[in-house]
């Protein structure tokens, strides 16, 4: 019988329970297992960890725990103050793409809008979500600690907000990508590229007051929706100030 102790540092005491929250966490293991195990069954997802030290030394997920081992948990947001750690995963691809679980459908809305490269569906299947994350290198967005625990995953975040205003915020401070927000790319629809298109090429999808007083034009290279920067314009513009402002 082996008697681990952790700690959990920065946000990732969000995943435990309020009782070991900011405390030290000692668990009985009766073999040496990878310390990912453990972690994982403490409540942490693995794409939530960017370093462990074990012993004040740092090591992987594949690292097997000793008896009596310290082992200490953290979050991205903090490992720039540690000493030293080893790389838990590659680097997060350049650029950044994401696939959204089917309660995100709003912040992946939002994530096209600011010109992120965002897939989501509201029938994708939990399976075919880490499929997807895994194969096509992007970062799995979730609101489910559990989809995120799945072992094909490479790169996740677990949304904690529930007002899509907030998410998005929360996934560019994570991501660090406010200098990488290029609005009026993007289909909010369907995700695909906007072109610039002359008004007589849409001209028979216009309502008759977009035909007398615009002029300006984008097209979705993809789903053909038209886009123009009529009365919504000015609010949606609004927005995107204000989510930078928060960065």
């Amino acid at each position: 019988m082996l008697r681990v102790t952790f700690t959990f540092y920065g946000n990732l005491n969000d995943f435990l329970p309020a009782r070991r929250r900011n405390a030290l966490i000692s668990m009985q293991l009766t073999e040496h297992a990878a310390v990912k195990h453990p972690i994982e069954a403490l409540g942490v997802p693995h794409p939530e960890v960017a370093a462990i030290l074990v012993n004040r030394q740092p090591v992987t997920f594949t690292y097997r725990l000793q008896d009596s081992d310290r082992v200490e948990v953290y979050p991205q947001e903090v490992v720039h103050l540690l000493p030293a750690y080893l790389p838990l995963r590659p680097p997060t691809p350049t650029p950044i793409a994401f696939v959204a679980d089917t309660h995100l459908g709003q912040l992946a809305a939002y994530l096209r809008l600011l010109g992120f490269d965002t897939l989501y569906r509201n029938d994708y299947e939990d399976a075919h979500l880490a499929e997807i994350a895994a194969t096509e290198a992007r970062v799995l967005l979730t609101r489910d600690r559990g989809l995120l625990k799945r072992r094909m995953v490479v790169h996740g975040f677990c949304v904690r907000e529930a007002d899509p205003r907030l998410q998005i915020v929360a996934v560019l401070r994570r991501f660090r990508l406010k200098g990488c927000v290029r609005p009026w790319q993007r289909c909010t629809h369907c995700n695909g590229l906007l072109r610039t298109v002359d008004k007589t090429a849409v001209l028979d999808r216009l309502q008759p007051k977009t035909r007398r007083y615009y002029d300006a034009f984008q097209e979705c290279a993809t789903c053909g929706q038209v886009y123009w920067q009529g009365s919504h314009f000015t609010q949606m513009a609004a927005f995107v100030a204000a989510v930078l402002e928060q960065l």
